[in-house]
């Protein structure tokens, strides 16, 4: 019997430097090609002039009196400037703390409170939201300082660099090693507020180095980046995957939006391209598509959610993107955990999120045992190595919930490993959908109605019910000038799929409710359900 244990190749060594100190070698090696090219901003920046930038805001953070673990803040959308904050927040020694551009008050004051940070950056505001009223309205005691990205507080402060002592940032960096924490990246959870997952130099550069192995990157490469650089998504798996092998980055827009990365892709000749799968259908649903030349690319990395089998046929065919990777990961794994191959059969990219990655353990255990369980049988997928947080910013029960003795995370998803070593995640463990003692994958009745012609994007999901327990819900997003009602959903998995797998609430609609990384929100889905459909009354059944 063969168990569900893996551990990644160490074909290339991991790196023991700072983020800082790599940024130093990508511009000695690279220092005149592109290095970001933000599209929407009118930006084009070498990695020297990057480099040149990047001191500037860090002298003026030591000028400011930014001591080494101090967190900085950063609340803006995807800009030039976002990536110069995070080198030089590096350099200094203070530990950058993300906050997502679409909170709101609550949020806000929650994550400047919770990380005790002491000053914030912050952009003029996102989709229509000014953010400086949210600033001055916060309730951060600890918050000594906030400044408006391109105003004149922030030029001001940016001059202030010329009063910092000859010597002063190399000192600073003299003080650094590379396990000390850098980064603070609140995961989105269903309820309550988020976690603030501690990363380092180390967690976060070599993760940036690996997947950029993966995707076979060099110096050539350009990645179109739409993802948010809020997320590890575009923070890691982009900025540092670049710097660590000189390829350039280039930001579409602030915000996802198809037209601007088919736009950027053509113009820029990007080699690679990242989204979540909706992304892509977003993409390769623009009724322009054609008219742009996108057969510069090549690879890329699709993650979030499972890719479903016809978005990775035109993905390939339509986006050219024959070696189109996919990841899997989490915030506190900095963030990917498995990746497929560039070569490996689509069979397996749609049906795994791969193998696990250089210099990491994965097993899959039964979650009431701990017992490592066999190839084939679901349980609990847990990784560990250098990827694997510090913890979680203070909140020490929360990191011993989540990281076990032998510093293996949880990760709370429900995976099986085939024989070959690949990876298939097949729900959230209490997110499978027991209906009437049935246990179901929505991600298998997704994968079967993304078969329906008329179907562009489906997300199933449990709904709450008196006499099954639960009943299975599905969105459905239909395809330009299509008709479709629950019904004919219904009516295309009779005899197709057992009875008890076919939705029995099934709605049409514009969108899904997303995050800012565009990864869909199952759970207000179901809260919208369970208010619409009146199912308060079971849903306080089945948790009384």
């Amino acid at each position: 019997m063969t168990l569900s244990y893996a551990h990644g190749p160490a074909t290339v060594p991991l790196r023991g430097q700072t983020i800082g100190e790599a940024l130093a070698a990508c511009v000695e090696a690279y220092g005149d090609r592109d290095a970001v090219v933000s599209c929407h901003e009118g930006i084009r920046l070498t990695y020297r002039e990057l480099a040149d930038r990047v001191e500037r805001v860090a002298l003026a953070l030591l000028t400011d009196g930014v001591e080494r673990g101090d967190r900085v803040g950063i609340w803006a959308p995807n800009c030039a400037e976002w990536i110069v904050i995070q080198y030089a927040t590096a350099r200094v020694g203070a530990i950058l703390v993300n906050v997502n551009p679409s909170y709101r008050q609550h949020e806000l004051d929650f994550v400047l409170g919770q990380s005790g940070q002491s000053l914030l950056l912050y952009a003029p505001g996102f989709k229509g939201v000014a953010y400086r009223p949210l600033v001055e309205a916060a309730d951060a005691p600890g918050l000594r300082a906030a400044l408006e990205l391109g105003s004149p507080d922030w030029e001001a402060f940016i001059a202030r660099a010329h009063g910092v002592e000859a010597g002063a940032l190399a000192a600073r960096e003299a003080e650094l090693t590379f396990d000390q924490p850098i980064n603070i990246q609140y995961t989105s959870g269903t309820t309550g507020f988020p976690k603030g997952a501690t990363l380092s130099h180390h967690n976060i550069l070599n993760n940036g180095l690996n997947v950029g192995q993966m995707c076979g990157y060099d110096a050539t490469d350009r990645i179109c980046v739409p993802v948010p650089f809020y997320h590890c998504f575009g923070m890691v798996m982009g900025n540092l995957a670049a710097v660590t092998h000189g390829s350039c980055i280039v930001i579409p827009s602030e915000a996802f939006d198809p037209r601007a990365v088919l736009e950027a892709v053509a113009a820029e000749r990007c080699t690679s391209l990242y989204g979540v799968p909706t992304m892509f259908i977003a993409v390769l649903a623009d009724p322009e598509l054609a008219r742009f030349d996108v057969s510069t690319l090549r690879t890329g990395i699709m993650a979030g959610s499972p890719c479903p089998v016809e978005i990775m046929r035109r993905t390939r065919s339509d986006l050219h993107m024959d070696e189109v990777t996919i990841c899997y990961g989490m915030t506190e794994t900095s963030p990917v955990s498995t990746q497929t191959r560039r070569d490996d059969p689509v069979s397996k990219r749609v049906g795994s999120v791969g193998t696990v990655h250089p210099h990491l353990e994965v097993k899959v255990v039964d979650p009431e045992t701990g017992l490592v369980v066999p190839r084939g049988t679901p349980g609990e997928l847990c990784t560990r190595g250098y990827s694997v947080m510090l913890g979680y910013w203070d909140d020490a029960a929360a990191t011993a919930a989540a990281i076990d003795a032998s510093r293996y995370m949880h990760t709370g998803d429900l995976a099986t490993m085939d024989d070959d070593g690949y990876l298939n995640i097949v729900g959230r463990i209490k997110d499978l959908v027991i209906r009437g003692g049935e246990n179901i994958s929505p991600r298998e009745v997704e994968e079967f109605l993304y078969t329906h012609p008329a179907i562009q994007d489906v997300q199933v999901f449990g709904v709450p019910d008196e006499r099954f327990g639960e009943e299975l819900a599905a969105w459905v997003i239909t395809t330009d000038g299509a008709t479709l009602d629950a019904a004919d959903v219904r009516a295309f998995c009779e005899g197709q799929i057992a009875r008890f797998k076919i939705p029995r609430y099934v709605r049409v609609v514009d969108a899904f409710p997303l995050t800012v990384t565009g990864k869909v929100q199952k759970y207000r889905m179901r809260d919208h359900e369970v208010e619409a459909l009146g199912l308060q009354s079971a849903a306080d059944a089945n948790t009384a």
